[in-house]
């Protein structure tokens, strides 16, 4: 990854009242270095007021409806907010590109004004020449925020910086696709990244971005890491990963990169550097065929959960195997009858691993000809879902229960009872509603969280060599409240 300085942290403060605004803003500008006024959710405005004894840099917005703001007033009434503020100590004031307010920003020469294009529906096909003609107007920054559909969107985004280089700009791709433009602000050019609350926009809010993803300490040396799959909105993996990096004092931060498409993923973690991932549903599969080296584990598991960057390309182990077999390491799993639940990676891995302690293992899986591959000769395949009775051990490899459809269960209530051991490889939430109904019908159960510490400890140590600090990852995830 290549930035081109240390990127500014905007914090965005919005407020139902004057008030609770400038508490706001008191509050959030210790740890910004910009605070963005946001005026447009206010029942009257008072500029100056709102400004008044700010210790930070503010950007006043007043954002129309019909740019994604909450101002449903007249244009003439917004327009004489926005001069309000040109006319005050505000250090920038943002205009809208489409709002045909010239002489705002001709009252200022263009310096302290931020142009900015916003697109919540996706990206304009035509967002460089949009961005060419902004940037022919002369300001002092140009902001462009729109909604990457896939990943290699991200790159479209990059490429503004490199061919406007004399353009101050602030890029942002919102939505979760878009996340890698906020915590890497500077990889995509940007003088400075927006956090707050604003879910619509997929803003992280400051906290996220100046814990979680460590912005502070990024720089041009800085290692990138990262999740890749979808969905991984509630991941706790980002948070394991970067403490881990903080902990250790090591220049590196994990981000995630949200799609389903290997290519796209590959050319984005080629732009950006990218020297690790975490690999989760449902690339464990289709990006076998990109890799250059794999392990036994990868080879007998059929699918891969890790990547690390080697000088001859992608390398790919399977940390899913051992961290899997971890929460079930005093269990005696020789003879014991394991159904195992899906036919997808995680399955895959929870049939090796099964096998690999000696136990019966059977698939049941809505797919009856995935099931029957997965079983392998002679293995046995089951209905879906499995026969009340038939297993001593049950391990839930699907989606299924997923935040956000926690109700669902993939098995029955009525089918539990008399089984043993419930392992659900959910953990988003930690106690779905499969392992609850497997408490009440007196099963052991196992979450799925444990997996997924004890197989991003060892990722960790893969890419690093050496293992996170004893208890960290754990304490982390548990603390991340994963719903």
């Amino acid at each position: 990854m290549t930035m081109a300085r240390h990127c500014l942290v905007c914090a965005t403060v919005s407020a139902p009242t004057l008030d609770a605004l400038v508490a706001e803003r008191r509050r959030v500008e210790t740890m910004a270095d910009l605070v963005e006024l946001r005026l447009d959710g206010l029942p009257t405005v008072d500029v100056r007021a709102a400004i008044g004894g700010c210790k930070k840099p503010v950007i006043v917005t007043c954002r129309p409806r019909w740019e994604g703001g909450r101002f449903d007033g007249s244009e003439e009434e917004r327009h004489r907010i926005l001069a309000e503020a040109i006319a005050s100590d505000a250090d920038y004031v943002d205009v809208e590109w489409r709002s045909g307010f010239e002489d705002l920003v001709l009252a200022r020469g263009g310096r302290g004004i931020v142009l900015s294009l916003h697109r919540f529906d996706g990206m304009p096909r035509d967002l460089a020449d949009r961005v060419r003609a902004m940037a022919s107007i002369g300001v002092d920054a140009v902001k462009v925020a729109v909604r990457p559909e896939r990943l290699g969107d991200l790159l479209v985004l990059r490429r503004l910086h490199q061919q406007f280089p004399d353009q101050p700009m602030v890029v942002i791709g919102m939505g979760p696709v878009g996340v890698p433009t906020r915590a890497l602000a500077c990889a995509f050019g940007s003088e400075w990244t927006y956090a707050g609350e604003d879910e619509r926009s997929g803003q992280l809010s400051l906290p996220e971005l100046l814990d979680r993803y460590r912005f502070r300490g990024t720089s041009p040396s800085t290692a990138v890491y990262g999740l890749a799959g979808k969905p991984l909105g509630h991941s706790v993996s980002p948070a394991m990963h970067n403490a881990g990096f903080e902990h250790a004092k090591m220049d590196a931060v994990y981000v995630p990169f949200e799609t389903d498409d290997a290519d796209q993923l590959l050319q984005v973690a080629g732009a950006l550097g990218v020297r690790g991932l975490s690999v989760t549903s449902p690339l464990k599969i289709a990006l076998l065929t990109r890799i250059t080296r794999t392990d036994d584990w990868v080879e007998s598991v059929g699918a891969l959960n890790t990547l690390r960057l080697g000088e001859d390309g992608w390398h790919a182990t399977n940390t899913d195997v051992p961290g899997f077999l971890e929460p079930l390491r005093d269990e005696e799993l020789r003879g014991v009858r394991a159904t195992v639940l899906g036919v997808g990676g995680a399955a895959r891995a929870a049939v090796a691993s099964l096998r690999s302690r000696g136990a019966e293992v059977t698939v049941a899986g809505r797919r009856r000809n995935a099931a029957v591959h997965l079983a392998g000769p002679g293995g046995h395949v089951v209905s879906f879902p499995p026969p009340r009775g038939s297993w001593d051990v049950l391990v839930n490899a699907t989606p299924v229960g997923t935040w956000p459809r926690t109700d669902e269960s993939p098995v029955p209530r009525e089918l539990l009872a008399g089984g043993g051991l419930v392992y659900d490889l959910v953990y988003s939430p930690p106690v779905t509603t499969l392992l609850r109904d497997a408490a009440a019908a007196g099963c052991r159960t196992i979450s799925g969280l444990e997996m997924l510490i004890a197989q991003a400890e060892r990722q960790f140590e893969w890419w690093t060599g050496q293992r996170p600090a004893p208890g960290l990852f754990r304490n982390v995830a548990h603390a991340s409240h994963v719903v």
